[in-house]
């Protein structure tokens, strides 16, 4: 897959998102077949390429800030965590591009996601070896490994209180873990398809999760219980985030759109609609070209005068 636009920040919370060719995922790297190992930095008001961060082996499919914790002076925020099929997870100086700790190696297969506690001293991973670890940014070492999964973990998903874990796995459910004892509280069960995405609340009340299944469900985090399922959505939903307030809801798709929801009445508020490959590309006078190009070129968005 390969970026066809660059980056730009999460609508609400700064996550870094990326508009790719086959729908809205989550990443902001392209694994694709030439340089899927790298992590690039863009400038979001510019589109300029500030830095390339070398050091997977392999394709990149996850990335992550450290929060804004503490004060002005505080490193929080200049860390980059990355996932990659290397099995690894790496930690990166946005200043530099330097790694600064010592790869955390421990899974045994591809790290699909990662994501830091609101404090910023553990990270999370989770992986197609079907655990989720956790990490002592610090040090460096495996605080918690968490088992019982059936199949790939997809996403991983601290709560903002940091004493629950939320994971997405392929097995269609959602687990909720409690971060200090690594006790699995409770198994969300619904999706019909694989979770690729969770995300709590900002007040930790609720979490919302994407899925194959084409659908966002909300649940409430103490009982469990499925408070809403969302349709409308035509393909698989990679990322789901709340807005600061916690009355809406984001959501993107493999339909290349995103959604904004109202979570009181689980309606669709609006639909945007990312532009094709050629979108407005005037073809008008191009010489060389067959019919069927044309109508290729004019099916992916492109116009004759």
């Amino acid at each position: 897959m390969k970026i066809i636009a660059t980056t730009i920040q999460d609508l609400f919370d700064g996550d870094i998102e990326a508009f790719i060719q086959s729908g809205v995922r989550a990443i902001a790297v392209s694994p694709d077949s030439s340089d899927g190992n790298t992590v690039r930095i863009w400038d979001a008001r510019t589109g300029i390429c500030l830095r390339v961060l070398h050091g997977h082996t392999k394709g990149v499919y996850s990335l992550s800030y450290a929060p804004s914790v503490g004060s002005a002076n505080s490193s929080s925020g200049s860390i980059l965590a990355s996932s990659s099929n290397d099995f690894s997870v790496r930690l990166w100086s946005v200043h530099n591009g330097q790694c600064v700790k010592t790869v955390l190696q421990g899974h045994t297969n591809w790290v699909w996601s990662v994501a830091w506690s609101q404090d910023g001293k553990i990270l999370a991973s989770g992986s197609d070896d079907k655990t989720v670890r956790l990490w002592d940014v610090k040090t460096g070492s495996c605080v918690q490994a968490l088992h019982g999964r059936t199949n790939s973990v997809w996403s991983v998903r601290f709560s903002p209180d940091g004493r629950t874990l939320a994971s997405g796995s392929d097995d269609h459910t959602i687990r909720l873990w409690d971060v200090k004892t690594g006790e699995c509280l409770t198994t969300l069960h619904g999706h019909t398809s694989g979770v690729h995405s969770v995300r709590f609340s900002p007040d930790g009340k609720t979490l919302a999760s994407g899925s194959d299944d084409k659908t966002v469900r909300l649940w409430d985090v103490k009982t469990g219980e499925c408070l809403a399922t969302l349709h409308s959505h035509t393909s698989g939903v990679f990322s789901v985030s709340f807005s600061p307030d916690g009355l809406f809801l984001v959501s993107g798709s493999q339909d290349e759109t995103l959604k904004i929801w109202d979570v009181s009445t689980s309606r669709c508020n609006k639909t945007l609609i990312i532009d094709g490959l050629y979108q407005r590309m005037n073809i008008t006078g191009v010489t060389g070209l067959t019919q069927g190009t044309i109508a290729t070129l004019k099916a992916l968005g492109a116009i004759e005068i």
